[in-house]
């Protein structure tokens, strides 16, 4: 596995000789000397001009909000479609639950297939379902079409959730990735803060089925401006999970070359032959400059084809599984988002029952959620890279991954206090302007602390960030679906001062594992790196 230590390519002045065992994507030679996020490439994206730059970060954030609007924009419509589709309100969860799981857990299949095909065909294919999800959904007629249609349109939109913020990896280096996180989380925020306002006003304007309509419109545009504007970040040579394939073809051929010229000379020259163990160790790609890796694209490997079972999503999701660091802070990002939906989803419940609010005046009281969260990724994203570059500069101009995670640390006192404020509000009937500041205080201290986690797995996993923006999608996506089930039952029994006090334990239990891994996480990285080397 690539070392995390900041190291530059000029420094490897001969060619490197691949390994060709079993464990592929710990046997590069070059890896305790090259950083893989900066092995030389034709077209570096990070060379890129900031117009280059803005529209692509642009393109990206457009889907990801709109992705992210899908996810609740249905709710406002939820008992129209049971009168008119004759559904049960269990029917009717189902829509937003198999939307959250398949979101959720089909990123791993995106990101391994953009690791090797690359981000633009992903982002291409994955629209093109998003488009077809979106009409079959505003043309249904029934709910089990709906349910399933709903769980197309969730594959598809996915896509832009999984494999964004590794195209931004793509093209902006570690010192700049704080603020674009920033500004680009930004765009999801916006999209379950609008969501029950469009939703609603398009529902009570022109029925239920306009809300897909208009995704449907919403849809077609990220596709064709993906098509037409977007040009591809993705360079192979920086992906360890394609250099790991890739690896293990040359590994066969060079086996079955071996051993087929074994069979032939037979027995004449026994001191001559090389031993198929040792072929493999000493196989070096033709042709490789002085001055880039082995793993660099080289002419001849063009014509390597990779099958469907090197991608499977499998083993890159297991790698980073098998991290401590990575552990702890997917399971973090995980709470903080079940903690989001859980939240948005009975404070409508609140403001309905308790407040007498329709939806589009629920959906104006949840906008607050949303204004915060903007203001906290854009905000905490700016600070985080403010941190960053003073760290670096008293470390002598080195840095390390967890040094992301100090900027975190300003938002941890207020997240939970600012909880407990928005659970005695409602269980007291407190002003809903009460609920209001609440609200932007939640979401800016809790979605500050996760633009710096996100930004952190990124960092700390060079050459899998597409793998490690997965997993957390899956953990995003499990905890969320766990959460809207249990949210209802659990503020029936408790209130929402019980509730959200629990909440606010749970997330000083999640700001104790990030000051974990902030204080532990550089050793576990060297430790599970030195691991994987060996193996």
């Amino acid at each position: 596995m690539a070392s995390s230590t900041v190291a530059n390519a000029s420094s490897v002045s001969e060619p490197t000789t691949l390994r060709q065992d079993a464990n592929i994507e710990s046997s590069t030679s070059a890896a305790s000397t090259i950083d893989i996020e900066h092995v030389p490439v034709n077209d570096d994206p990070r060379q890129w001009s900031p117009a280059r730059k803005t529209t692509t970060l642009c393109i990206v954030s457009l889907a990801t909000m709109v992705s992210a609007l899908a996810s609740n924009i249905q709710n406002p419509s939820n008992s129209a479609i049971e009168a008119d589709l004759h559904a049960t309100s269990s029917q009717i969860s189902w829509t937003l639950a198999a939307f959250l799981i398949i979101q959720g857990n089909f990123p791993l299949i995106w990101s391994a297939a953009s690791e090797i095909k690359g981000r633009k065909p992903v982002y291409l294919v994955a629209s093109a379902l998003f488009v077809v999800g979106s009409v079959a959904l505003a043309v249904s007629n029934t709910i089990e079409v709906m349910i399933g249609m709903r769980a197309l349109q969730a594959a598809g939109s996915c896509a832009a959730m999984a494999i964004s913020a590794a195209t931004l990896a793509d093209i902006y280096d570690t010192h700049e990735r704080g603020s674009t996180m920033g500004i680009f989380f930004a765009a999801p925020l916006l999209g379950p803060a609008l969501g029950p306002i469009l939703g609603g006003s398009l529902s009570q304007a022109l029925g239920w089925r306009a809300c897909f309509y208009f995704l449907l419109v919403c849809s077609a545009v990220v596709f064709l401006s993906f098509l037409i504007l977007f040009k591809d970040t993705y360079r192979r040579e920086r992906s360890l999970t394609y250099c790991s394939a890739l690896q293990r073809l040359l590994a066969s051929k060079e086996r079955v070359r071996s051993t087929n010229k074994s069979t032939i000379v037979g027995n004449e020259s026994s001191k001559d032959q090389t031993p198929v163990k040792d072929a493999e160790k000493q196989l070096q790609l033709p042709d490789v400059p002085d001055n880039i890796s082995a793993v660099t694209s080289t002419p001849g490997l063009d014509d390597v084809k990779l099958s469907f079972k090197d991608i499977n999503p499998f083993p890159p999701y297991f790698r980073i599984l098998s991290r401590k660091n990575n552990v702890l802070i997917l399971i973090a990002n995980g709470l903080i988002f079940g903690f989001s939906y859980s939240l948005s989803y009975t404070c409508s419940l609140t403001l309905a029952d308790r407040y007498d609010y329709d939806a589009f005046s629920t959906g104006l009281v949840l906008l607050c959620l949303g204004i915060g969260s903007i203001a906290g990724s854009v905000i905490g994203g700016r600070w985080s890279d403010r941190v960053l570059a003073k760290m670096m500069e008293a470390n002598g101009g080195k840095c390390y991954a967890e040094m992301r995670l100090e900027s975190s640390k300003l938002a941890m006192l207020w997240a939970p206090l600012s909880v407990i404020g928005y659970a005695w509000a409602c269980e007291k009937h407190a002003d809903v302007a009460v609920i209001c500041v609440m609200l932007v205080l939640i979401g800016f201290t809790s979605i500050w602390m996760y633009t710096c986690t996100l930004a952190y797995l990124v960092d700390a996993n060079p050459g899998r960030s597409c793998s490690a923006v997965a997993a957390n999608s899956s953990f995003r996506g499990s905890m969320a679906f766990v959460s809207i089930m249990v949210a209802v039952p659990l503020q029936n029994i408790l209130g929402d001062g019980g509730l959200y006090s629990a909440w606010a334990g749970i997330l000083v239990v999640t700001e104790l594992l990030v000051i974990l891994v902030l204080r532990k996480g550089e050793s576990w990285r060297k430790e599970s790196e030195e691991h994987e080397f060996t193996c």
